[in-house]
C-alpha cells in the first residue's frame, strides 16, 4: 500500500532516474551494486526530457525476478504500473478509433502533458501517461469533456512518443482536407447514388500536402503491421481502410467520401496509372523503400463500385523470395518432392490453390535456385508481381496483343531454358506451355483448382489432350497458409478424438504430438496466431499415374492413385504441423478442402 500511495500524490512531480532505480532494488529486480555503479555516472549526464524508463531500458539488466530475460521497455512499464496501482496498456494501432480519440484534446495539451487518449466510452475515457504522479492534467481534461470520468493507464512512455505524432498528424490531415471541400459537399467520386449540386466541385487535388502526408503513413503503417494487402473501399457516408494480416481482414480507419478519393487518385498517380478514368478497372505497380533500405513492391487493382472506386494494394515482401524451402513450411519429404519435379530438363510443373496462398512465393524461391549463370530464366506475368536481376520479366498487356500465349511465343525464340507462366487461363495459354515442354524446356506455372488432383481433369476441360499431359506433366503441388501460433501466448492442450480424426481421414496418424491452443494476447492482437505456414501436397507422375490419366479419369481416381502411392493430402500435412505444435485443428479445418472422396 505504502509503495501505491507514493503514485497517488497531490503534488505533480515527475519520475526521477534516482527513484525508479531504488525503486527497482527495492522490489528485488535489480542489484543494488547494479544501481550503485550506475547512477554515479548518470546524474551528471541525463537528459531530464528523457522517460527514466527508456534510460534503464537501453541498459539491458537482467530481470531478476524473471530468470533468462531483460528489463526491457515493456516490461518496465508493466513493473511501474503494478507498483503504481494502475492497469498496464499495451497500445495496438488497429484497436484505436483515431478519430475519436483525438478529439477528446488538442495534440498541443497532449503532447505538453505527454498523455495519449486510447479509448473513448459513453461515460468515460481511457488516458495512457508514463508518468503515474503527474494528476494535474486530469481535473482539467475532465472539466473540458463536462465532468466526463477520466481512467488512467500506464503505457510504453516511447509509444506515447510515436502515436501522439502518427495519430494526431494523420488526423490533422485529414481534417484539413475535409475542412478545405467542406462547402463543396457534391462529391463527384462515381458514387451511383451521388446529388449533383450545380456550381460545386468536390474534387481533392492528389498532390494536395495533406493527402500525400496520409498517403505516406497509410503505406508505413500497412509495412509496420505485416499487411500482405490494403483495401480501401468507398461507402456511401464514409471510406473504409482495412488491412489483411495473417489472411484475416482488420478495418483500421474510416475516413470521410472526399478524402479517400483524393487518397485513392495520390496512389493511382504514384502507380502510373490514369486519374481520370473511374470507370473501368485498371492495374498498376508502386516500388517503395523503407527507412532501413528495404524495397517494397506493391501492385495495385482498382474496381468502379457503387460508391465510388476500390483500390486494393497486395503488398509484395523481397525478404519472402530469399528465403528457403524449409522457411516456407516445406518438409524434408516435401523438398525431395518438389526439387525432383523441377530439376528434369523439361516439362511442366503446376502450382495450384486459391489467390493468396502463397503460389507466387513459392515460384519465385523456385526460380531463384534454378538461376544459375549458365541458365536463361525467362517469365511472363500478369503483372510483374516481383522484379527479380536474375530472370528476364515479361508483363502481359492485352490491350497492345501481348498475351500469356503470344509471350511463350515470344520467349521460345528467345533460347531459355526455363519458362515461368504466371497463371494458364485459357486453351490457347495451356497449348503454347505444352508446346514449349515438348520442345525441350522447364515450364513453371500456376492453376486455380482445390487439390492437385483436380488439376489434370482441369486441363483436359480446357482442352489438353489426355497424351500430352502424358507425355509432359512432372507434376502437380496443391498448397494453402494456415496462420501459425502466437508463441507468446499458446497453450498445451489436448486433442479431441474425433476431431483429429476429421483431420487426418482416411490415413490412420497417431494423435501423438506437442498440441498447443490459441489462446490471445497483445503481441497477436488477441487472435492466438502469429504469422503463417505453407501447407503442401505433391502429385508426383510415376508410370501408374501416367497410365490413369485417360480421357475418361476422373479428380477422386487420381486422388485415390495418388495417395495410395504415397502422397499426404494438404490436411495431412496440415495435421504434421498441428502434431509439431505450429498451428490448430480448427485453423487447418478452415483452410484446407475436406474431399474425402476415395
Amino acid at each position: 500500500m505504502n509503495q501505491v500511495r507514493q503514485f497517488n500524490s497531490s503534488t505533480d512531480n515527475a519520475l526521477s532516474l534516482t527513484e525508479v532505480v531504488k525503486w527497482l532494488v527495492v522490489d528485488g529486480r535489480i542489484e543494488n551494486t547494479v544501481s550503485e555503479q550506475f547512477l554515479i555516472p548518470a546524474r551528471n549526464t541525463t537528459s531530464l526530457d528523457i522517460n527514466p524508463l527508456v534510460i534503464i531500458s537501453q541498459q539491458e539488466w537482467d530481470d531478476l525476478k524473471n530468470p533468462g530475460k531483460k528489463l526491457s521497455l515493456d516490461a518496465l512499464s508493466e513493473w511501474l504500473a503494478e507498483r503504481a496501482g494502475l492497469p498496464y496498456y499495451r497500445v495496438d494501432p488497429l484497436k484505436i478509433d483515431v478519430q475519436a480519440v483525438t478529439e477528446v484534446i488538442s495534440s498541443a495539451y497532449a503532447i505538453r502533458h505527454k498523455i495519449l487518449p486510447v479509448e473513448v466510452h459513453e461515460n468515460h475515457v481511457v488516458i495512457a501517461t508514463a508518468e503515474p504522479n503527474i494528476r494535474s492534467w486530469e481535473s482539467e481534461l475532465s472539466h473540458v469533456n463536462k465532468g466526463i470520468d477520466i481512467e488512467r493507464v500506464i503505457t510504453n512512455p516511447l509509444d506515447i512518443s510515436r502515436f501522439l505524432n502518427e495519430f494526431y498528424s494523420v488526423s490533422h490531415s485529414i481534417r484539413r482536407a475535409t475542412t478545405d471541400t467542406e462547402s463543396r459537399k457534391n462529391v463527384g467520386i462515381g458514387n451511383f447514388e451521388q446529388l449533383v449540386e450545380l456550381g460545386k466541385s468536390g474534387n481533392l487535388d492528389a498532390n494536395d500536402q495533406d493527402i500525400v502526408q496520409i498517403v505516406d503513413w497509410l503505406l508505413q503503417y500497412a509495412f509496420e503491421q505485416r499487411a500482405s494487402d490494403i483495401h480501401m473501399e468507398p461507402r456511401r457516408d464514409k471510406g473504409h481502410i482495412r488491412f489483411r494480416i495473417d489472411g484475416m481482414l482488420h478495418l483500421v480507419y474510416d475516413m470521410p467520401p472526399l478524402v479517400m478519393n483524393a487518397v485513392t487518385s495520390r496512389i493511382k498517380v504514384l502507380g502510373r496509372m490514369d486519374v481520370v478514368e473511374k470507370r473501368r478497372p485498371q492495374d498498376g505497380r508502386i516500388k517503395t523503400k523503407l527507412q532501413d533500405g528495404a524495397e517494397i513492391e506493391l501492385r495495385l487493382s482498382t474496381m468502379p463500385t457503387a460508391f465510388g472506386e476500390k483500390l486494393v494494394m497486395r503488398i509484395f515482401d523481397p525478404t519472402v523470395l530469399m528465403k528457403d524451402f524449409a522457411s516456407l513450411g516445406f518438409s524434408e519429404k516435401d523438398i525431395a518432392c518438389w526439387n525432383n519435379m523441377v530439376t528434369q530438363p523439361h516439362g511442366i510443373v503446376l502450382v495450384t490453390g486459391p489467390t493468396g496462398s502463397g503460389k507466387t512465393s513459392t515460384l519465385y524461391a523456385t526460380l531463384r535456385q534454378l538461376a544459375k549463370p549458365e541458365v536463361n530464366v525467362s517469365t511472363v506475368e500478369d503483372p510483374i508481381e516481383n522484379i527479380v536481376s536474375e530472370f528476364n520479366q515479361m508483363q502481359v498487356q492485352a490491350n497492345i496483343d501481348v498475351t500469356f500465349a503470344t509471350g511463350i511465343r515470344t520467349l521460345l525464340r528467345q533460347d531459355p531454358d526455363i519458362i515461368m507462366v504466371g497463371e494458364i487461363r485459357d486453351k490457347e495459354t495451356a497449348e503454347m506451355a505444352i508446346q514449349a515442354a515438348l520442345t525441350g524446356h522447364l515450364v513453371l506455372s500456376t492453376l486455380h483448382t482445390n487439390d492437385s488432383a483436380a488439376a489434370i481433369p482441369r486441363l483436359r476441360e480446357i482442352g489438353i489432350p489426355a497424351y500430352l499431359l502424358n507425355a509432359t506433366l512432372n507434376g502437380v503441388m496443391a498448397q494453402r497458409l494456415a496462420r501459425t501460433l502466437c508463441p507468446h501466448c499458446k497453450q498445451p492442450t489436448e486433442i479431441e478424438p474425433e476431431v483429429w480424426s476429421a483431420l487426418t481421414k482416411p490415413y490412420k496418424v497417431t494423435g501423438k504430438g506437442n498440441f498447443f491452443k490459441a489462446v490471445g494476447c497483445e503481441e497477436c492482437r488477441g487472435t492466438g496466431y502469429l504469422g503463417r505456414v505453407g501447407l503442401y501436397e505433391m502429385l508426383t507422375m510415376s508410370n501408374t499415374m501416367r497410365h490413369k490419366i485417360t480421357p475418361e479419369s476422373d479428380a477422386v481416381e487420381i486422388r485415390r492413385l495418388a495417395v495410395k502411392e504415397g502422397m499426404l493430402q494438404l490436411k495431412i500435412s496440415g495435421a504434421q504441423k498441428v502434431a509439431m505444435g505450429l498451428t490448430t485443428p480448427e485453423e487447418i479445418l478452415r483452410v484446407v478442402p475436406l474431399d474425402d472422396t476415395f
